[in-house]
């Protein structure tokens, strides 16, 4: 037998965040582009995408909700796309469980992604509908890792000397690292993740910069 996809060129890879309760009761809090990447492994998200209209991106997000909702799930979860070039979208799976770059999502939105996962596994009713998840601005996420860039990114284990965390409005560092913290050669080489927000995505860029 012969399997075939179709080739889908030029494209980005676009996630929806879901939370839907044991009750039926779900929302979307928008989307977050995941384009960039190396050895699959995502370095860079930010939300919303520039990969699609408003229009679009309501169009993904509502369908995305109706699908989840529709197939009986519970617990908060991400939907991920493929949008190529002409912002039509693929499904590809869905992600279980609260991701890496959920931060993005709760600074557009205000809500605490880890706290309302715990609610719903509790069996509480979501609290809110659709109508009340604003998302405002602009967030990106920068996923900082142990690596050598001289030597093909490859994941690097030793003592971290200095530590000084950056903050400020809109800045948020999640991180374990301290002076004198000594990076691990067993598990991930992620050290910690700085995400930025702007009224927009020029300033979230230009405070990504600072």
């Amino acid at each position: 037998s012969l399997y075939l996809e179709k080739w889908i060129e030029d494209n980005r890879h676009v996630e929806v965040q879901i939370a839907v309760d044991r009750f039926g009761h779900g929302v979307h809090m928008g989307e977050r582009d995941c384009s960039v990447q190396r050895r699959h492994q995502k370095i860079l998200e930010e939300g919303p995408t520039p990969a699609l209209s408003p229009a679009a991106r309501a169009d993904l997000c509502s369908r995305a909700i109706r699908a989840a909702v529709g197939a009986g799930y519970e617990n908060l979860g991400t939907l991920e796309f493929l949008v190529d070039r002409d912002g039509n979208f693929y499904f590809i799976e869905i992600n279980c469980r609260i991701q890496v770059e959920h931060p993005v999502t709760e600074m557009l939105t205000g809500i605490d992604a880890v706290a309302l996962q715990i609610r719903i596994a509790a069996g509480e009713p979501l609290g809110f509908n659709q109508g009340d998840v604003r998302i405002s601005g602009h967030a990106i996420e920068f996923r900082i890792n142990a690596e050598d860039a001289a030597k093909d990114f490859r994941s690097q284990a030793g003592t971290v000397e200095r530590f000084y965390a950056p903050g400020g409005p809109g800045v948020r560092m999640d991180s374990h690292l301290y002076a004198g913290y000594d990076v691990p050669p067993y598990y991930d080489s992620l050290l910690g993740k700085l995400i930025v927000w702007g009224p927009d995505r020029p300033a979230a860029i230009a405070r990504g910069r600072a």
